[in-house]
């Protein structure tokens, strides 16, 4: 049996419905992994094709399972030692690239208020949710709950659509995976200070989105909510932060306040806002590009619109006109750069993919999604120092990046710093414990140990 049966035994445990494992079945597991991994490495010649066709190749993300998921305990130091041979021969999960284009923001990040009217439909954002979750861990429909942020923030004057995405941001798009569990209704992280500290509880989902609302308006505004305060730390950012009390009234000085030190906290939230904006693939999408393209042949947000829904249809080649000619009618937008690249790369060109990055980081250098996205290029091409770079960039600007996190770990592997590669993963897992591919890593790992 060829080595990579590790990645075949692994997979096949993550397809399981649901996978859960005490410490003493995964401990089981483990033994059984090693034997299978030692007489892997003693048969070398032999080929199992079947074995083969089921290990995924590194750089394609294995198909999570659905279901909860219940990890394994791992030490926090590898222990023993490593078997450098069985480690050679098996695949590492990468956690996939950013692939959803986004338009541009209504205007710069600095000047969007967290007061304000709903751009995006309701609809728009289930549909956005249901493609990035769709099982999202909920105590009520995924309607329901954007129901209740259109309800709650449209009350108070918040705009609820980017309070919406706040949630996305602090739950995983309700995955969650730290230390706040689905049952408390808790979406914004509220109390949750670290340390497996869960946070504030709450009876129901409504109570828990007037809670962040609440929240959001201890921030940005002197006037108490409509309703009774629900929000448990309300009373506490009015009489003991008067520095914050009412002063923050946009998204981005969220940064380093609600989220420590959350550098590039607001800016996140407003990318998710701009994807979940973004057109889909439908036949009226398209009519309705084309229309706007054929009122306005020269200028960029048409193109850039036509370029999204072309994307979107899968007409790759198509939708990198439309953004080059955006570009070529507004120089150096953003967003443009970003879709072009994300174009690129699903047509496999990717010089023209990591150009657009470079020009993109130089000009918006707090660009998460793109850190990611370039550091996995450079890995592909096994740039592995200008790989690692670029995710301890992304990690100052977001250390709770476990994507980030995990691919550290995989070039600590192939750089053959197992005992780093071990601890990365670990540091992977406490930022989200519910990330399938991080789940992997952990479990192949510890089968390569002697």
């Amino acid at each position: 049996m060829k080595k990579y049966i590790l990645t075949a035994l692994t997979a096949a445990a993550l397809a399981c419905h649901p996978l859960a494992l005490s410490p003493a079945s995964a401990a089981a597991a483990s033994s059984t992994a090693q034997a299978a991994a030692a007489k892997a490495s003693a048969d070398k010649t032999a080929t199992v094709a079947t074995t083969t066709a089921a290990a995924p190749a590194e750089n394609t993300a294995a198909i999570p399972p659905r279901g909860q998921v219940t990890r394994p305990d791992f030490p926090a130091t590898p222990p023993g030692e490593f078997n450098p041979q069985v480690v050679s021969g098996v695949h590492w999960q990468l956690c996939p690239a950013f692939t959803t284009p986004l338009l541009p923001a209504p205007a710069a990040a600095d000047s969007i208020t967290i007061a304000g009217p709903t751009t995006a439909t309701q609809e728009q954002m289930v549909r956005f949710i249901q493609k990035r979750n769709p099982q999202p861990k909920l105590t009520c429909s995924l309607e329901e709950i954007v129901g209740y942020y259109y309800e709650e923030a449209g009350r108070e004057g918040v705009r609820p659509d980017v309070a919406l995405c706040q949630a996305l941001k602090e739950t995983g798009f309700f995955n969650y995976g730290g230390d706040v569990a689905p049952a408390q209704n808790n979406f914004c992280g509220l109390g949750a200070t670290g340390n497996h500290e869960p946070g504030a509880r709450f009876a129901t989902a409504q109570l828990g989105v007037r809670a962040h609302i609440q929240h959001l308006l201890a921030y940005s505004r002197m006037e108490q909510p409509s309703l009774t305060v629900n929000d448990p730390r309300y009373w506490l950012v009015v009489q003991n932060h008067p520095e914050i009390h009412g002063q923050i009234t946009h998204w981005t000085g969220l940064n380093g306040v609600w989220a420590v030190p959350g550098r590039n906290y607001g800016q996140e939230i407003l990318q998710l806002w701009q994807q979940a904006m973004a057109p889909d693939a439908s036949d009226a999408s398209l009519r309705a590009a084309e229309q706007r393209v054929e009122q306005a042949p020269k200028d960029a947000p048409s193109h850039l619109y036509r370029g999204i829904v072309r994307y979107q249809r899968g007409d790759y080649e198509k939708a990198r006109q439309d953004f080059t000619q955006a570009l070529r009618y507004a120089p150096h937008t953003p967003a443009a750069l970003y879709n072009r690249a994300l174009a690129a790369s699903q047509l496999h060109r990717d010089k023209d993919a990591r150009r657009d990055y470079d020009t993109l980081l130089k000009l918006t250098p707090n660009f998460n999604q793109a850190w990611y996205n370039r550091g996995l290029l450079r890995f592909t091409h096994r740039d592995y120092k200008g790989a690692l770079s670029d995710m301890e960039t992304l990690l100052r600007l977001e250390p709770r990046s476990a994507d980030a996190q995990n691919l550290i770990g995989v070039i600590q592997v192939r750089q053959k710093h197992y005992a780093d590669a071990w601890r990365s993963f670990s540091q992977a897992a406490q930022i989200n414990s519910t990330n399938y591919y991080i789940l992997a890593n952990q479990i192949i790992l510890q089968a390569c140990l002697k």
